[in-house]
């Protein structure tokens, strides 16, 4: 399998897939420390990072290779992602000029843009990001865009994996509380990544919080094809009925998209979606908890839960990098 660029696990058939995470376990139980040597990958983040920033450095540097990080207007110039303006403001380069620029100065750039949170069709659409990419004219990686966190997604296939999680096992993609409105990018990776998978995907969700169609019709086209299932409900306890993964994540209400008071109006009674002892009665007895990370203790999910046996967040965490290094190697090796 050759790779070129990695923006969307829809891009690859599940065979491919297949063959990415063999690659990263492969390299898992034989490093390959020299196999980037000479090599620099651009790492652009346009918003905050904690794994997907620490991975990529830590994998390209136990593969032999360099990288460097951009964050703009934080020790760099401010960068404008919109065209027909009059940069008269803070930002003092466009990235038309900026982005081609750091390109040139490496092997493969990784970019991460969130959504803008305004425009819910020009979010899922990905538009942002699609322009930044028609910009760069080397191996492009996305590292989480307005509806799409590849990396993310490869690494919870890989930790389902790991966990033994048969195809066809219930996986639960539970909306949980957060203070304030977050992007559809996890959500929607999980979902598709899941129904890719093969498993019987099940959206939990209150009122308010569907996901948009878009992001449906892609899960259910990936789960024909893999021999899975996909469907939503407000009925939580429905949902986790002997389900074997519950997998945990915050988003925004796509009734009140760009709404910030709206959203927090429908969010305010919401409390109790948070995850706790009480939730996984009604699922399996071996069901795994599951979550992106960053996680608010005792709002999203509580403490007993996230430290109890059934959690697999750290190991989730760590397998970002497992996943990403395959990534690496592919497109440059």
């Amino acid at each position: 399998m050759s790779l070129a660029r990695f923006l969307d696990l829809a891009d690859f058939s599940r065979e491919e897939v297949l063959d990415l995470l063999a690659l990263a376990d492969r390299l898992q139980q034989h490093p390959e420390p020299k196999a980037l040597a000479g090599r620099i990958l651009g790492l652009v983040f346009l918003n905050p990072s904690l794994r997907t920033l620490a991975s990529f450095q830590a994998g390209m540097a136990r593969l032999g290779g360099n990288s460097f990080v951009i964050t703009p207007g934080q020790g760099t110039w401010a960068l404008e992602t919109r065209l027909g303006v009059a940069m008269d403001g803070g930002a003092a380069e466009h990235i038309r000029e900026g982005l081609p620029v750091l390109a040139s100065y490496c092997d493969a750039l990784g970019i991460r843009a969130f959504a803008e949170g305004k425009n819910l069709d020009a979010d899922v659409s990905d538009a942002g990001f699609k322009a930044m990419a028609t910009l760069i004219d080397k191996p492009l990686i996305n590292l989480e865009s307005a509806i799409n966190h590849p990396c993310q997604a490869l690494a919870d296939w890989k930790t389902l994996d790991d966990l033994a999680v048969a195809p066809r096992s219930k996986f639960v993609l539970q909306w949980v509380p957060h203070p304030r409105a977050l992007p559809l990018a996890v959500p929607a990776a999980a979902l598709h990544m899941a129904a890719l998978r093969g498993h019987d995907v099940v959206v939990a969700r209150p009122e308010g919080y569907a996901l948009p169609a878009a992001v449906m019709d892609k899960a259910r086209a990936a789960a024909a094809l893999s021999g899975g299932s996909v469907t939503e409900t407000d009925d939580r306890a429905t949902a986790l009925a002997g389900a074997q993964v519950l997998y945990a994540k915050e988003w925004g209400s796509t009734t009140h998209y760009g709404d910030a008071d709206g959203d927090a109006r429908l969010r305010a009674d919401l409390g109790h979606w948070q995850v706790t002892g009480r939730t996984f009665e009604d699922a399996a007895a071996s069901c795994h908890l599951m979550h992106c990370l960053p996680v608010r203790r005792n709002v999203a999910v509580a403490e007993e839960v996230l430290d109890g046996p059934r959690s697999v967040v750290l190991h989730e965490a760590h397998n970002r990098l497992v996943v990403q290094m395959a990534v690496l190697h592919r497109l440059l090796a």
